[in-house]
């Protein structure tokens, strides 16, 4: 991960890049070292970093919700003031919204833009997409893991005498000699097969999915009937791509969040309905958003890369 591709030269942007870096989780010996390499620069630096952690602090008390997506019927905010509204509110949510647990309880982790892979103990390989987590439990009778954020791809090691099973939302996904892929969504998880079959159990009852098919639940329901996936479009992120294919904008803005700092937001309703397909890389999410502004025919308001205002 580099610390610098993406930090502005402005001391000010730079300091709420290190305040979203900390709120993910505690720093990493290098980011700590390069903060502190910040610091030392010019006391520009640590004045811009107190006022922005006490712009994050009074946003957290003021406890604000986001701002509504459509002015009043009869009323027309002027475009400036209607942004530098949004912008405030929209910071505020962002800034104060962040969990640690996810992180705080894990055994690997991945930030912002980040992907990781390990090879564990019993040989098996995992892979990590951005802004994910999980947990090991192995003992000598079994290997559990528990997927806490994010999605995870799995290359389970054969082992007869010791069930590899990944929780997820409530959920099991059974290896049954396989590799998979499993992703939290809003409430729930969806598991996608890429070899062999998995055992998917959720709501008290079990499905089997083969090579190629997907199986989703939300929290505490059963699984779906397994089904033939569009396996290289759900495993894309493997190769730094984000493939979408008539999904909502607001879905897809959520999707490219796990790989920047910051936030995008649509100053209407309407805006973030509006239906995007494309192929974007995920290593340049400021390049996707504006893309799918030129191709749905937007404007974009930045306050710096961290707020990007979307309008019409």
């Amino acid at each position: 991960m580099s610390f610098d591709s993406d930090t502005p030269e402005d001391p000010h942007d730079s300091a709420v890049d290190w305040i979203l870096r900390k709120k993910e989780g505690p720093l990493t010996r290098k980011e700590q070292a390069a903060l502190d390499a910040w610091l030392a620069a010019d006391p520009a630096h640590a004045a811009a970093l107190r006022e922005a952690e006490g712009l994050s602090a009074e946003f957290s008390r003021l406890n604000m919700r986001r701002p509504a997506t459509q002015p009043r019927a009869g009323r027309r905010k002027r475009p400036l003031a209607a942004a530098a509204a949004c912008a405030v509110a929209a910071t505020a949510f962002f800034l104060s919204r962040g969990d640690l647990s996810p992180f705080v309880f894990s055994d690997y982790s991945t930030g912002a833009g980040e992907t990781r892979r390990m090879t564990l103990d019993d040989r098996s390989r995992v892979e990590l997409g951005a802004r994910s987590a999980v947990a090991l439990h192995f003992t000598a009778a079994s290997r559990r893991l528990t997927l806490l954020r994010g999605e995870a791809w799995f290359d389970v090691a054969p082992d007869a005498s010791r069930p590899f099973i990944v929780e997820a939302a409530g959920g099991t996904a059974t290896a049954l000699g396989t590799s998979f892929d499993v992703a939290l969504d809003e409430g729930g998880a969806r598991v996608t097969v890429t070899e062999h079959r998995v055992a998917v159990a959720s709501g008290g009852k079990e499905v089997v999915a083969q090579d190629g098919q997907e199986t989703s639940f939300l929290r505490g329901s059963s699984a779906s009937a397994p089904a033939a996936a569009n396996v290289a479009k759900l495993t894309a992120w493997r190769r730094g791509r984000l493939i979408v294919e008539d999904e909502a904008l607001g879905d897809v803005l959520a999707m490219l969040g796990r790989y920047r700092h910051g936030v995008v937001y649509c100053l209407r309703r309407e805006i973030c309905a509006r239906r995007v397909t494309g192929v974007y890389r995920t290593d340049d999410p400021l390049q996707a958003v504006a893309d799918i502004e030129a191709a749905l025919g937007l404007s974009a308001y930045r306050l710096s890369n961290y707020l990007i205002l979307l309008h019409e």
